[in-house]
């Protein structure tokens, strides 16, 4: 059984993705796939909206295999109505951010504060990058500065950072944070240096579907993990985290 928390539905393709994503499940066994919407770097509220739709149409016509996560530009002022809308009124299971804003930004507090109420996680998108760094691309000390403010916050932390050797360094001791594998840069070495240095609980397996599913898979089958180590990363990490009755700590450093 997998569970693949780092999917999406492409704007202007809704059918295209959507098949793509429902041939895998069926090809490979996938049992659940959070899903997120995306298109502009920096989408105005109309193109948030459409965004948020498509994937709980997704939801609701794939009820018990598709989940969703929220997406926000935390710089609008109806951020906070759109999340909660999204949970409340649509069901959703987590908060996407992408590269509109740094996710240590102020204007990201407020959300998370929201998602720590809700107990529900917070999908970052984090890459450092030798060139081509978006000027609000987070990648790990963004992640870790907000860890920091929020240890209560359970913050998901994608593409095990960009550069694992940048990003897992960064989070490493944010028992907070945890990571997904999605993204297809990355070799098996990357995910053993990753579970040797915050152990295989904070792993998540994602995929960056419909961009590619079996590059991750292979990632975590040629990695050096036990059986009990992939069965954590396939599954059991993800049901943890996004099971709204258990939280990480309870301090919130002070402004």
């Amino acid at each position: 059984m997998i569970i693949d928390v780092h999917t999406h539905i492409w704007a202007g393709d809704y059918e295209g993705s959507a098949r793509e994503l429902l041939k895998a499940c069926e090809l490979y066994g996938i049992s659940k796939i959070y899903v997120s919407g995306l298109k502009s770097h920096v989408p105005d509220e109309d193109e948030i909206d459409r965004l948020n739709r498509d994937v709980v149409r997704f939801m609701r016509e794939h009820p018990g295999l598709a989940e969703g996560y929220c997406y926000v530009n935390p710089p609008h002022p109806n951020s906070p109505d759109v999340l909660r809308r999204g949970v409340e009124d649509f069901g959703m299971s987590g908060m996407k951010l992408w590269v509109a804003s740094l996710c240590s930004d102020p204007a990201v507090f407020p959300l998370v504060e929201m998602c720590i109420d809700y107990n529900i996680p917070i999908l970052i998108h984090a890459f450092h990058k030798a060139v081509g760094q978006l000027p609000a691309e987070s990648d790990g000390t963004h992640v870790a500065l907000l860890a920091a403010r929020y240890p209560e916050a359970k913050i998901l932390m994608a593409h095990l950072g960009g550069n694992c050797y940048h990003g897992i360094k960064a989070v490493r001791d944010c028992p907070n944070v945890w990571v997904d594998i999605s993204g297809t840069l990355f070799r098996r070495d990357e995910l053993d240096y990753t579970v040797r240095q915050i152990g295989a609980e904070r792993v998540l397996f994602g995929s960056d579907m419909p961009i590619a599913y079996l590059v991750n898979v292979g990632q975590v089958e040629e990695a050096e993990l036990t059986p009990h180590e992939r069965e954590l990363i396939y599954r059991r990490n993800a049901e943890a985290l996004f099971d709204r009755s258990r939280r990480p700590g309870e301090r919130r450093m002070n402004p």
